[in-house]
């Protein structure tokens, strides 16, 4: 058993949080991550909140977690006291300034987690009173930014040992093995967020040909890009680009941003067809540089079974055949 300070602190048999993809990490996801001795998160996205509410179980003998997109908390602010009251036991914000919703995130008792790019993000999310910081790499599926996880982590850790070190740190991008759970524990974390793993999983709302395609792929098959995000129509910050397999799509207009916009009208309504088929051409495939550890789908269990069997080994410096 691998004890660290978010397992001991948290209660949980494993020191893993599954990322709150928006759409794939549903209450099944996020329910099955916490019964296999993990935190689950529910990907609250864009704060439609009838579907947040859909995914909390309270028949459930086990807590999850939520995350929001900040930025788009800022245009829902309704969506952060809704969620709440349905008693999280972490809320997640990334992407966006959490200093607005920090107090009464906090004041609810609740855990607050701050998914960080930078230093300086980080920094703010200590003066904001961020129980747990992830620091997320650029290898990470879904949105992100420039620096690489085996920099970012060590350096934010430094800054928690001397300013604030009661609060947590976890590792986020490009980790789906043991052997990235074994290095973040070696980076200075007190354990790792996962994401593309978990979404290659029985349990992930994920269409069977996208996670088929991230089978097929390895991580040179990636590229971070804006044409889904304009293509969906979504308002993110350009300081955001988003990890996604390459595809007909990006091929098209990842060099023609702005041929993309003048046809923004006609290339969404393909696109979002495609993501309702789970067409991996004419849409995107969100998964991370991880994509290359990942050949199989398996359930949750045996997927943080195997990740935490492996990082064990390693860490007592034995060899798993």
């Amino acid at each position: 058993m691998l004890v660290t300070q978010l397992s001991k602190r948290f209660e949980l048999e494993h020191p893993i949080i599954s990322a709150p993809m928006a759409t794939a990490a549903t209450g099944e996801l996020a329910y099955a991550v916490s019964h296999a001795g993990g935190l689950g998160l529910i990907g609250g996205g864009y704060g439609d909140i009838e579907w947040i509410r859909r995914q909390f179980d309270t028949k459930q003998e086990t807590e999850v977690g939520c995350g929001l997109i900040t930025w788009a908390l800022d245009e829902k602010p309704d969506a952060l006291e809704q969620t709440l009251a349905l008693k999280p036991k972490a809320l997640w914000l990334s992407f966006g300034d959490p200093e607005p919703y920090a107090k009464m995130i906090k004041d609810s008792g609740t855990a607050l987690i701050c998914q960080v790019q930078t230093v300086k993000d980080a920094q703010h999310a200590l003066y904001c009173g961020a129980d747990i910081i992830v620091a997320q790499g650029s290898e990470a599926g879904g949105h992100c930014e420039t620096r690489s996880t085996m920099t970012l982590v060590p350096e934010v850790a430094d800054i928690i040992a001397k300013s604030s070190p009661e609060t947590l740190l976890c590792a986020a991008g490009g980790i789906a093995d043991g052997r990235g759970l074994a290095a973040a524990l070696m980076l200075g974390a007190d354990g790792v967020v996962m994401g593309s793993r978990l979404w290659a999983s029985v349990e992930a709302n994920v269409p069977n040909t996208m996670q088929q395609a991230a089978l097929d792929a390895t991580g040179d098959h990636t590229i971070r890009t804006r044409v889904m995000d304009i293509a969906r129509e979504l308002n993110w910050p350009e300081r955001y680009s988003a990890h996604v397999l390459k595809n007909a799509f990006t091929e098209k207009w990842h060099n023609n941003i702005d041929g993309l916009l003048g046809q923004a009208k006609q290339e969404s309504a393909k696109w979002k067809a495609g993501w309702e088929t789970g067409d991996v051409e004419a849409a995107n495939t969100f998964v991370g540089e991880s994509t290359g550890l990942i050949d199989e789908i398996e359930p949750v269990k045996n997927i943080i079974q195997d990740i935490v069997l492996e990082a064990e080994c390693l860490l007592n410096q034995t060899w798993v055949y």
